[in-house]
């Protein structure tokens, strides 16, 4: 991590929160900065999508919601956007009218985002921009340990008969050995499946899996424990579909599942990340002409704000 002075967002105490820039807590864009440590890129893509649409909207939608975010972090003594730069990489340009060659263009730029070791927030978009990301991540490190939270597992082999669609990110992943099947996990997976083989195929791929309800009766510290547990020190992509949220918590969004978690369990389990080796993270799935009063689009902000506080916790100066 550099010693130099970071950019950070604009000064609320200055410029009016509802005012401009329009970025990701109101941050620099990459263009105005030296360097970037982490960068948040949008992906306003949602071909895949099998019920609602809408989710190419997502990137501007979080981006607006994500104004009131302010910069020291306390549960984690943190200041994310003070110990590395984080900058706003605009949006990537993708085809909508043909999946592979928006997977294309996704893992294109990703490798060039990412080529001065720069880590990636992206913002989707739906759940298909996954695959690219992690095809872009495996060729630094190897097999990654996917954490997943979602209402569902995303590891189906194809809908009507396609083979790329935001249910099948991960099923995509493993047979193509982006995954370390040992490390992999699911958060959150409630409601019904197409059959009892949904599972079977899903343990095939390596996944262990903390459903919804287990919040009942473990509730955030079990879930942490055995989320670290699982993940250990591998490489650690997170990739949070908003829909892991009960849709009292995150009504905008295209498949939306009853029984999910609060706000406050996702993020206090994604604060259980601190010291682990994350490598990159998608917040997908936003779509927000099904949102009120951005509560979908805030929740969505604040998952990205944790696992920025995630990073820089785990780049504190020696002597901290």
């Amino acid at each position: 991590m550099r010693d130099t002075p970071k950019v950070g967002p604009t000064d609320a105490t200055k410029v009016p929160r509802y005012a401009e820039p329009g970025t990701f807590a109101r941050l620099p864009r990459t263009d105005q900065v030296d360097h970037v440590d982490v960068a948040i890129v949008g992906v306003p893509f949602d071909t895949g999508v099998s019920y609602r649409p809408g989710a190419r909207f997502g990137p501007g939608h979080v981006r607006a919601s994500s104004k009131l975010l302010r910069p020291y972090h306390p549960p984690l003594d943190v200041e994310p956007f003070g110990v590395q730069q984080v900058a706003d990489a605009g949006d990537i340009g993708v085809n909508p009218f043909d999946i592979e060659d928006a997977i294309r263009t996704i893992e294109r730029r990703s490798d060039e985002l990412r080529a001065d070791g720069a880590k990636l927030l992206t913002l989707g978009g739906d759940h298909t921009i996954a695959l690219p990301l992690l095809r872009s991540l495996h060729r630094d490190h190897g097999p990654i340990a996917v954490l997943h939270f979602d209402a569902h597992l995303d590891t189906w082999d194809t809908y009507f008969g396609a083979p790329y669609t935001h249910g099948t990110p991960f099923r995509r992943a493993g047979e193509e050995g982006l995954l370390d099947p040992e490390h992999c996990m699911h958060i959150g997976i409630r409601g019904p499946l197409y059959s009892r083989e949904d599972l079977v195929d899903d343990g095939v791929l390596g996944f262990q899996v903390v459903r919804a309800d287990d919040y009942e009766t473990g509730g955030i510290g079990a879930a942490v424990e055995r989320m670290r547990a699982r993940l250990g020190d591998r490489p650690v992509y997170v990739s949070v579909d908003i829909d892991v949220l009960d849709p009292a918590h995150a009504p905008g969004t295209g498949t939306p599942e009853a029984g999910g978690l609060t706000s406050r369990e996702l993020l206090g389990t994604l604060r259980g990340l601190a010291g682990t080796n994350l490598v990159g993270a998608d917040v997908v799935e936003v779509a927000p002409a099904y949102d009120h009063a951005e509560i979908t689009g805030i929740a969505a902000a604040h998952v990205g704000y944790e696992l920025l506080s995630v990073l820089a916790a785990g780049h504190r100066p020696k002597g901290d």
